[in-house]
């Protein structure tokens, strides 16, 4: 018989307030996904891997907080799970840049199964500190990362998901760099919150995690989607994007938040949206352009006459720094 993989937890760096734990993961056998793999067969297995994943259902877990609360929850048909409590004085438990360190472990007695390691699987929780000025919303594909979501049929974006590894994908020029000065805010000390925000599924969390540190962008959650429910949108719903920055807005009302995206799908149309739903919420939109006319012509179109707030479509980083300067977002 063939020795099963050992087990692990996937913990989704999340978000939360003083007031509020919340946090997403998923329990998955531990198959091994090297996310610095080269060559064609390894990156067609890591990618099968992640998409076949085999996910741990209806599995009893343990939270424990640094002040040794301890928290339970269980895993769904597919191995996610969340945890959503109303808990008191968690700022307290952050370090200087409003991350909150926690241990995830199987509390299941019945499973016999070796677990890598230990039983403990280490997560992050953002809880955004109170002298935070504004806080930076961003897309990732074509924002941050190379994707070729304009190409035909997107088959530029199957091929990188799948053909590429975390280590050779490329950054957008310059954008770690804005994204450290938009962290670092007017002053250059503050700890403004950084959120990734994509269509993705959560299968690509920890490749697209690890692009991000390999790349030196500012740590932030990375907010995805389920595979399962990609096929799923009915008419009239809202995408789930739109909806994780409403989210974000609701949980931190008084906060003013930077929009980045891509003129290359909606998130022009989601961003607008977003703005006229929190009007005293969003500060500015970054909207990254893209070799494409029509795509080009409908966002032009979209905010020709639009005076509510900052936009710039965005030609460079350098152009993106500068804007921000003169609108007091980043040092001088």
């Amino acid at each position: 018989m063939f020795k099963k993989d050992p087990l692990q937890v996937i913990t989704f760096q999340s978000y939360g307030t003083d007031s509020h734990f919340y946090m997403r993961g998923r329990a998955l056998e531990d198959e091994t996904i090297n996310l610095e793999q080269k060559g064609l067969f390894g990156l067609l297995i890591n990618s099968f891997k992640r998409f076949e994943s085999d996910e741990i259902k209806h599995t009893e877990l343990k939270i424990t907080l640094p002040n040794r609360t301890v928290l339970k929850t269980k895993t769904d048909d597919h191995g996610y799970f969340k945890v959503d409590e109303q808990l008191e004085g968690l700022s307290a438990l952050t370090n200087a840049e409003g991350w909150l360190r926690f241990e995830v472990a199987y509390d299941d007695v019945n499973i016999k199964r070796s677990i890598q390691n230990s039983n403990r699987f280490p997560g992050e929780l953002l809880i955004p500190s109170i002298q935070a000025e504004y806080g930076v919303i961003s897309d990732i594909d074509d924002t941050i990362i190379h994707t070729g979501v304009v190409s035909t049929l997107k088959w530029k974006v199957l091929i990188n998901s799948i053909f590429k590894s975390a280590t050779s994908r490329i950054p957008l020029e310059g954008a770690a760099d804005f994204y450290h000065k938009l962290h670092r805010g007017s002053t250059g000390e503050h700890a403004n919150p950084i959120f990734y925000v994509s269509h993705s599924p959560w299968n690509l969390y920890r490749y697209l995690e690890f692009f991000l540190k390999q790349n030196a962008f500012p740590k932030g959650p990375i907010l995805l989607r389920s595979f399962k429910d990609i096929f799923k949108k009915k008419s009239g719903d809202r995408p789930q994007k739109h909806i994780e920055i409403v989210n974000i807005l609701k949980a931190y009302p008084t906060l003013e938040f930077i929009l980045i995206g891509d003129s290359a799908e909606y998130d022009a149309d989601i961003y607008m949206d977003v703005a006229n739903e929190f009007p005293s919420q969003v500060a500015a939109i970054y909207l990254r352009s893209v070799s494409h006319k029509k795509k080009m012509l409908r966002v032009t179109s979209l905010f020709k006459d639009y005076k509510q707030i900052p936009v710039l479509l965005v030609e460079s980083s350098d152009e993106a720094i500068a804007h921000a300067r003169e609108h007091g977002f980043v040092k001088k």
